[in-house]
C-alpha cells in the first residue's frame, strides 16, 4: 500500500508541486460541480429567475464557505510545519487543536449566518421576484456548515502530509451523489432551489465522512495518543494566529464580492443571470489557482519546517512559470469559446444573456496572470507562517472592487462592475509580489543556509 502522505521537502520542486496540484486541480473542479450542477438543473428546470436567485447568493455562500476554508486551512499548516521538521508528536497535538477549534467555530459560523440571512439578502437589494428561492437556497447552506467545514478539516490534514490523491476520490464520489441527487430532489420531489442546496449539503457531508473513516483506517500517524487530547492553549493561539487572518482574507475579498453583487442586483435579474452564468465558467477554470495556492501553502509550510530557504524560493520560480503558462492557455480560450458554455446554464432563448456573459469573460481572461500572482503568493507567504501580512493585499482587493462597484452602480455600468475582479487582481498582485520580496531578503534571509538536496 502506498503511503498516505508526502514528504515535500526532498526532490525536484515543479515536479512536487506540479503533483500535487493536478489531483487537487481536479478535486476542485468535482467540488464546483456542487454549484455548477446545481446552476445546471435549476436553470434547465426551474427557470432563469431561480437561476438568478442562486447566483445573488453565491458571494453571500463564498463569505461563509470562505471563512470555513480559511480557518481549517490555517488551523492545519502547522500540522504541515511540525510534518516538515519530523515533530509527529507535535503534528498529532496540532491536529487535536485544529480539530477543537474547527467544530467551535462550525458551531458559532453556522448560528450567526441562519440568524442574518434574511437582514443581509434585504441589505443587498436581492431583486423581489427572486428573493424567497435565494433565501431558501443559501438559508440550507448555513444550516449544513458543519457537513462542509468537516470534509475541509479532513482533506486539509491529508494535504498537509501532502497527501491530495485520497480528498480528489472522496470528492468524485460525492459530485456524483449530488448530480443524482439535484435530479431527486428537484425533477422528482419539485423541491426547487431548496432542493439543489440540500443536494450540495448532503453531498459534502459523505465526503466528510469518507475522509474520517480513510484517516482511521489509513493514516496512523494522524491517530492521536492519549496524551495528546488535551487543549494547548499556546498551540491553539499559534494556529489563531494564522487561521483568523486566513478566514478574514476570504471575508475581505467576499465583502468586496458582495458590494460587486449589490451593484449588479440593481440593474436587474437578467444581468444577474447573465453575471451567474459567466461566474460559473470562470470558476471552472480559475480552480487551477486555487489547486496552486493550496499547493504552495503546503509545500511552504514543510519547507519552513525544515528550514529550507533556498527550496522555498525554488519553489517559487517553478509555480510561477507554471501559473503563468496555464494563464495564457486559460485566457486564450475563455476569451474566444467560453460564451458558448452559457448553454449549458440558461434554457430558452440565450441571446438575452450571451452577450453579457462574453463582455465579463473578456474582462477577466485578460487578468489571468494577476489573478496566479494573487493565489500562489498569498498562500505560499501564509504557508511560512505569515497571517497579518497576506491580508493587505486582500484590503487591496477590497479596495479595488469596492471602488469600482460604487463607480460602476453610480452610473449603472455592467462593464464596470465586470472589471471590478481584474482590478482587485492587479492591486493585490502587486503588493503581495512586495512581501514576497520583503520577507526573503529581510526574514528568511537570517535563518542558517541548509545543505541543497540532490534533484
Amino acid at each position: 500500500m502506498k503511503t498516505a502522505q508526502k514528504d515535500m521537502t526532498k526532490g525536484s520542486p515543479g515536479r512536487i508541486i506540479l503533483g500535487f496540484t493536478v489531483p487537487l486541480f481536479i478535486g476542485n473542479l468535482f467540488q464546483q460541480f456542487y454549484n455548477m450542477v446545481d446552476a445546471i438543473i435549476v436553470g434547465q428546470f426551474v427557470g432563469t429567475g431561480a437561476l438568478a436567485a442562486v447566483g445573488s447568493t453565491g458571494t453571500i455562500m463564498f463569505l461563509v464557505t470562505g471563512l470555513a476554508m480559511g480557518m481549517t486551512n490555517g488551523f492545519t499548516l502547522q500540522v504541515a510545519q511540525r510534518f516538515g521538521a519530523n515533530d509527529m508528536k507535535g503534528m498529532r497535538r496540532a491536529a487535536v487543536n485544529a480539530t477543537i477549534l474547527t467544530a467551535i467555530v462550525s458551531v458559532v459560523m453556522t448560528t450567526v449566518s441562519v440568524l442574518m440571512m434574511k437582514s443581509l439578502l434585504t441589505f443587498m437589494h436581492t431583486p423581489e421576484d427572486i428573493f424567497s428561492d435565494a433565501y431558501n437556497y443559501i438559508i440550507v447552506i448555513c444550516a449544513g456548515l458543519a457537513a462542509s467545514m468537516l470534509y475541509n478539516l479532513l482533506s486539509c490534514l491529508m494535504r498537509a502530509l501532502g497527501n491530495s490523491k485520497i480528498p480528489l476520490c472522496f470528492l468524485i464520489v460525492a459530485a456524483l451523489l449530488n448530480i443524482l441527487l439535484d435530479l431527486l430532489f428537484i425533477i422528482q420531489f419539485h423541491m426547487g432551489t431548496a432542493g439543489a442546496a440540500w443536494a450540495t449539503i448532503i453531498s459534502q457531508g459523505i465526503s466528510g465522512l469518507l475522509c474520517l473513516l480513510y484517516i482511521a483506517k489509513a493514516v496512523p500517524i494522524l491517530h492521536p495518543h492519549k496524551e495528546d487530547l488535551q487543549v494547548n492553549p499556546h498551540m491553539m493561539a499559534a494556529q489563531l494566529k494564522i487561521g483568523v487572518p486566513m478566514a478574514l482574507q476570504f471575508s475581505i475579498t467576499a465583502i468586496g464580492s458582495m458590494m460587486v453583487q449589490t451593484s449588479l442586483n440593481m440593474l436587474g435579474s437578467t444581468l444577474v443571470a447573465a453575471f451567474t452564468a459567466a461566474g460559473k465558467i470562470e470558476q471552472l477554470v480559475t480552480q487551477a489557482y486555487v489547486a496552486m495556492g493550496t499547493a504552495m501553502a503546503n509545500y511552504s509550510a514543510q519547507n519552513i519546517g525544515a528550514g529550507d530557504v533556498a527550496r522555498i524560493r525554488k519553489g517559487f520560480r517553478s509555480a510561477t512559470m507554471m501559473g503563468i503558462i496555464y494563464s495564457v492557455i486559460a485566457g486564450a480560450l475563455v476569451m474566444t469559446v467560453g460564451k458558448y458554455l452559457t448553454y449549458l446554464f440558461i434554457s430558452g432563448d440565450v441571446s438575452s444573456v450571451i452577450d453579457s456573459v462574453d463582455l465579463y469573460l473578456k474582462c477577466i481572461g485578460a487578468f489571468f496572470i494577476p489573478l496566479t500572482i494573487v493565489n500562489l503568493y498569498r498562500n505560499g507567504i501564509q504557508g511560512l507562517g505569515y497571517g497579518l501580512l497576506p491580508m493587505t493585499a486582500g484590503i487591496a482587493e477590497l479596495i479595488g472592487r469596492g471602488v469600482v462597484a460604487v463607480i460602476a452602480a453610480q452610473y449603472h455600468s455592467y462593464f464596470g462592475i465586470c472589471m471590478a475582479g481584474s482590478v482587485a487582481w492587479v492591486l493585490a498582485g502587486a503588493l503581495l509580489l512586495g512581501l514576497y520580496a520583503y520577507i526573503i531578503r529581510h526574514d528568511l534571509s537570517k535563518l542558517p543556509p541548509k545543505p541543497a538536496e540532490n534533484g
